[in-house]
């Protein structure tokens, strides 16, 4: 008996280090069971009414917002936008290289227990740099998507503050959090606290925060996902650059890829007569977001005009348009 108490104290251990609640509470309820055949069924109820408390609290942090963000800690409520995405990397078109090494990411925490076991931690700390529009923020929705995890986007207006000292508490806070709320953070537009230490407009409290910064990146050891984002990596800190596990870089879409984009936002319209030389050469300087919002535009035309054809010349002004601020229709 002594030897299958000491097998369930293990596997608890095991579970809770590497982060798996389900199979924590697997083997709570084999104590439960364990206790129970021993005739301790007093003790054995415990157990079970927490697993259910257990259980029942995981449920209702399946979605969470802003509201249960402030139950937690009440100073994250204006430091964090919380949101449960669907999105999965299937919803977009990226270029094949950069789909292997986000892949990667996902491939790594989803078996990060056996990477564990060897003492190697799964890539956590991102980086990715690139023009406006090209998938960035959609890529922190992506990771959150399949790995099931809260997409927490760190709000600037609450962190940067004029106050000596106070965004670098507020910076803190946030590190804490991820200690005990596993998720996604999302850090956009980093080059707000990310920016050169040398630069001649620097503030004292801008450094202060890098600074800040710098160190709790380099100490966490959480089991979340940390993302920064920035459509500016020229002003970037070097430092920074080494604190990620990976720089990712994202660029505007080939014709190959825009193209793929229009095709899968289209996928449930008649696109047949589509002249798609002259769509080609409408896509030149647009990012995947423009060329996107271009065939839903399209779309959205065919659908108020009672038909689900879409005309070429639609979509060719609907290109034009994004990409010149004026339309031809």
């Amino acid at each position: 008996m002594k030897m299958s108490t000491a097998r369930h104290m293990l596997a608890l251990l095991k579970s809770h280090m590497h982060g798996n609640d389900q199979e924590f509470l697997s083997v709570a309820m084999q104590v439960a069971a364990h206790e129970a055949r021993l005739g301790h069924g007093k003790i054995a109820q415990q157990i079970r009414d927490l697993i259910d408390q257990a259980r029942a609290r995981a449920k209702s942090v399946i979605r969470p917002g802003p509201f249960l963000v402030a139950e937690v800690r009440g100073e994250l409520a204006n430091l964090l936008s919380v949101d449960c995405p669907e999105t999965r990397l299937s919803d977009m078109t990226l270029a094949s290289a950069l789909l292997v090494r986000l892949n990667r990411v996902i491939t790594e925490h989803r078996q990060q227990h056996r990477l564990r076991e060897h003492h190697l931690q799964p890539r956590r700390k991102l980086l990715l740099v690139g023009p406006p529009g090209t998938g960035k923020t959609l890529t922190a929705a992506a990771l959150a998507g399949e790995l099931h995890l809260p997409l927490l986007t760190i709000l600037l207006e609450g962190l940067i503050t004029k106050y000596l000292g106070d965004t670098a508490t507020k910076l803190r806070i946030i590190f804490d959090a991820m200690t005990t709320t596993p998720g996604v953070y999302f850090f956009d537009e980093f080059d707000a606290i990310g920016a050169k230490r040398t630069s001649t407009h620097d503030v004292g409290e801008i450094r202060r925060v890098l600074n800040s910064f710098l160190q709790f990146v380099e100490n966490d050891k959480s089991l979340g996902i940390i993302i920064a984002a920035t459509n500016h990596p020229e002003l970037l800190d070097r430092a920074l650059f080494r604190r990620f596990d990976d720089v990712l870089e994202y660029h505007l879409p080939d014709s190959t890829t825009a193209l793929a984009i229009i095709q899968r936002r289209l996928v449930n319209f008649q696109t047949g007569d589509f002249n798609w030389q002259e769509i080609t050469a409408e896509l030149e300087g647009l990012s995947q977001a423009d060329v996107a919002r271009a065939a839903d535009d399209a779309a959205k035309h065919a659908i108020l005009n009672h038909t689900d054809c879409i005309q070429s010349t639609d979509l060719i002004a609907a290109l034009h348009e994004r990409r010149t601020g004026t339309t031809i229709r």
